[in-house]
């Protein structure tokens, strides 16, 4: 007799729907699972054996024959345990129920138990745009089921339950609905502006920065208050959208980072240590392509502390993920795409002893030592960093001021108003924001007057721009004038939005 279940599996964040066929014939008693199973689905024969005698279940004691279809699809990982038991236990007549418009996903424990499974979001959202409105998964997997709409996810505890629910005995109740709005009332941030002494013109460049979702790079000797700006970031984001949580769910789904709460709720910070590898920054691996820390970051930041420290291929590799906004890795494995659109925040000393351009430390640096230095940053992945700022240390009496600082609240306030007309005037297109406009909306909504004109014509011979930092200056003056509220870009906007690509002038200084 032979049955058949449904499963999913997945490549990259989209889902391929997999029939488990189980045949059981007369002959030797032997097992053969075939269908281009990885490692893990091999040895998936021997738990579902243990696994179904330990729920007082039988196991049928005949030639099996497991085909996972389509047999072209790689198929990977521990979630087609339960589904492969659920297929030997109807073909065996231990029961009779109809599964044909039920995914099954999960992995069996010896016992009998079903443990959680990486990827259940994504599998779940692109099985039920197929048509299918019923699922069955590990109970530790049940939140995140809960947040999906116009589908009923049962959360079972061990095979037994599965069985009980499908022959009748004892039906599961399914998972509720969950509310986003009520997950991410929970956020609490570690971090706020106001805990930042000193460095107002830091602060403003981080509130330009988040307002048009540009890259930023702070530049200053060390105790000067870089990382904590970077890290009171998200308390400044805009909120997220249940779409855009849902998508970056997805990644932390395929990955298993995913926490208790079973959806993201609040924007990624990723912050990979300067000796991560190109693969654990872009995604990748021997047989199965992981998401990296960009992919991970998607939708949020990534934060890379101490820049020059990275390894130049690791940085270089970052150059086509900030223009296109995801990243194709090819493996033996197979060919992936993943989102990547993050924001990028980096920080790094001026000099090898930190001291270069401060006034209150002397640097001990040679000009020579300080070009390699830089120079470990090459001018294309500059050039993609909108804003450049250079912060010094604090001084005592704002250490010690009693003085509370603009609140991150406050700043909020205003980048999200920046954000709301930005997403008024790009409705309808791909553009979010306006770190995100191309050649068309830039033309279209970065126009200038005679004056302004000049302003851009001098900054560009004087401070030797490429055409891609013109471009990002416009860019970057938008969004301050979209934060004062003005229908056009002055010369005022412009001249703020210059001072953030000064960095490196001063070393014409040393000639």
């Amino acid at each position: 007799m032979i049955a058949r279940v449904q499963s999913y599996a997945l490549s990259g964040l989209e889902g391929v729907c997999v029939t488990v066929e189980a045949d059981i014939s007369k002959g030797l008693p032997s097992y053969e699972l075939v269908g281009l199973p990885d490692a893990a689905v091999k040895e998936s024969k021997e738990r579902v054996r243990s696994a179904v005698k330990n729920s007082a279940l039988e196991f049928p004691n005949h030639k099996i024959t497991i085909n996972l279809a389509p047999a072209y699809v790689k198929k990977e990982g521990s979630s087609f345990d339960l589904p492969v038991a659920i297929s030997l236990l109807l073909a065996n007549g231990s029961l009779v129920a109809d599964v044909s418009d039920t995914i099954f996903l999960g992995e069996l424990a010896l016992n009998g138990d079903l443990r959680p499974v990486s990827g259940v979001l994504p599998s779940i959202i692109s099985a039920r745009d197929k048509g299918f409105k019923k699922f069955i998964i590990p109970c530790d997997n049940g939140k995140e089921g809960g947040f999906i709409d116009g589908v009923a996810v049962f959360a079972a505890r061990n095979l037994k339950e599965v069985v009980d629910h499908l022959s009748g005995n004892k039906p599961m109740q399914a998972v509720p609905t969950s509310s986003f709005t009520a997950a991410t009332a929970k956020r609490v941030s570690s971090y706020d502006l106001s805990f930042v002494k000193g460095q107002e013109i830091a602060k403003r460049a981080l509130e330009v920065a988040v307002a048009g979702g540009h890259n930023v790079l702070f530049v200053g000797p060390p105790g000067s208050g870089k990382t904590m700006l970077a890290r009171s970031l998200p308390s400044v984001l805009p909120d997220m959208t249940f779409e855009e949580a849902l998508e970056i769910t997805k990644i932390h789904s395929v990955a298993g980072t995913l926490g208790e709460e079973g959806i993201v709720t609040e924007r990624p910070f990723r912050s990979p240590h300067h000796t991560a590898t190109t693969v654990s920054l872009c995604g990748g691996g021997n047989k199965t392509v992981h998401p990296g820390e960009i992919s991970l970051a998607h939708g949020g930041v990534l934060f890379l502390d101490e820049l020059p420290e990275y390894k130049r291929s690791s940085l270089e590799a970052l150059r086509q993920p900030l223009e296109d906004g995801v990243i194709t890795i090819s493996r033996s494995g197979g060919t992936v795409t993943y989102p990547a659109s993050f924001m990028l925040c980096a920080s790094m000393n001026p000099c090898p002893c930190g001291n270069f351009g401060s006034k209150k430390r002397r640097c001990v640096c040679t000009p020579n030592d300080i070009r390699k230095y830089r120079a470990k940053i090459s001018g294309p992945l500059l050039d993609r960093i909108d804003i450049q700022v250079e912060v010094d240390g604090v001084e005592y009496d704002d250490l010690v001021s009693e003085e509370i600082g603009e609140p991150s609240a406050v700043v909020k306030e205003r980048a999200d108003a920046a954000r709301k007309i930005q997403r008024m005037r790009f409705e309808g297109s791909k553009v979010n924001s306006n770190a995100e406009m191309g050649e068309k909306e830039s033309r279209e909504y970065c126009r200038l007057d005679k004056e302004c004109e000049d302003v851009l014509r001098e900054a560009f011979d004087r401070l030797h721009l490429s055409a891609r930092a013109r471009s990002r200056i416009l860019k970057v003056a938008r969004t301050i004038a979209d934060l004062e509220l003005s229908e056009n870009i002055t010369p005022e906007h412009l001249y703020e939005a210059i001072s953030y690509r000064t960095y490196g002038a001063e070393l014409s200084d040393l000639d």
